[in-house]
């Protein structure tokens, strides 16, 4: 309930009672909405003008903005530098590794390729920075698809080395006969007078001349493919390397091998002999690949020295008789 309010009347000396106004009430609440009015249509005014001035959430916001852009720069530093390591992996991939193992190399345009079809960023448009998180998805996706290849080539080349490792084991690389066993090199590869037909004829392999008896190597580890008797070639072993590669054991003494047999190289396979078309008690050997007759003179870098080689190199070239 509001105060009554009296006046002192000197005239009547009596206390009076004050009549309130309504008009001057109403003009005091008209001015005070229109000055809350006006200050607050100042306040708009002055902070639409002032365009440092922000809200507590506004500067929240524009921190975690900042933030932000400060996270996808670093992020972008980073990408860079495994863009940079990827690159040197990829090198070594194509000029070395691959290289080494015969493998072609993977084209930098595969290696690089974007991804074509739709716009697969589309959904990260219209946002303030969106090329910024669109630039750096774009490298993101990039990177994968470049480790992807990457490892996959780097499995190819995993399953190259094993299988160089077998190629390494299998192909011929020793003598069949050791060189304190050998009486001596009696005939090489080549055109050589056959003694027993009498007339010039292809020798396909390399005569080792040693007492009977003496133990004969395999070259190679291989699978015994045959182990029998043979008009020409009399007792024979035919060791199958793979990749390839056949060697001829001819004019055998003993087997000591069966056919099937796997075995390794520098393993005994039987002993030198004189049998089939033979006029001596020799070894002859030969290398097959592919199917053709090669040269054995090219598969002895396991076990002979440069010296060894070159005197062995000289008595192959020398035609003379051979022994079978």
């Amino acid at each position: 309930m509001s105060k009554v309010k009296y006046y002192y009347d000197r005239e009547t000396n009596s206390y009076k009672k004050i009549e309130s106004r309504k008009g001057r009430k109403l003009r005091f609440v008209l001015f005070m909405v229109f000055g809350s009015l006006l200050s607050g249509f100042l306040f708009l005014l002055l902070y639409l003008n002032i365009p440092q001035l922000k809200t507590p959430k506004e500067k929240a916001l524009q921190r975690e903005l900042t933030y932000m852009q400060l996270q996808y720069r670093s992020l972008n530093k980073k990408m860079a530098h495994v863009e940079e390591v990827l690159a040197e992996v990829e090198t070594r991939d194509n000029n070395i590794y691959r290289a080494f193992f015969e493998a072609s190399p993977i084209p930098a345009a595969h290696r690089k390729a974007g991804f074509g079809g739709i716009n697969r960023y589309k959904k990260l448009e219209g946002y303030a920075n969106d090329q910024l998180v669109i630039e750096a998805s774009k490298r993101i996706d990039i990177l994968q698809k470049q480790l992807v290849i990457q490892s996959k080539s780097l499995d190819e080349i995993t399953s190259l080395a094993t299988k160089k490792e077998k190629l390494l084991n299998a192909i011929p690389a020793i003598q069949p006969v050791k060189n304190e066993d050998l009486t001596r090199m009696a005939s090489g590869y080549g055109m050589r007078m056959h003694p027993i037909l009498k007339f010039r004829r292809m020798h396909n392999g390399m005569d080792f001349t040693a007492p009977r008896g003496t133990n004969v190597f395999a070259t190679g580890d291989a699978i015994v493919k045959k182990a029998q008797r043979s008009t020409g070639y009399g007792n024979l072993v035919v060791l199958d390397h793979g990749f390839g590669y056949e060697t001829y054991y001819a004019h055998l003494d003993k087997f000591k091998v069966r056919k099937g047999q796997r075995v390794k190289r520098g393993e005994i396979i039987g002993e030198v002999g004189s049998t089939g078309l033979s006029t001596a008690s020799h070894l002859h050997y030969e290398v097959h690949k592919n199917g053709l007759v090669v040269n054995p003179i090219n598969f002895y870098h396991g076990d002979l020295t440069a010296e060894e080689y070159d005197i062995m190199l000289n008595q192959s070239s020398i035609e003379n008789q051979s022994l079978d």
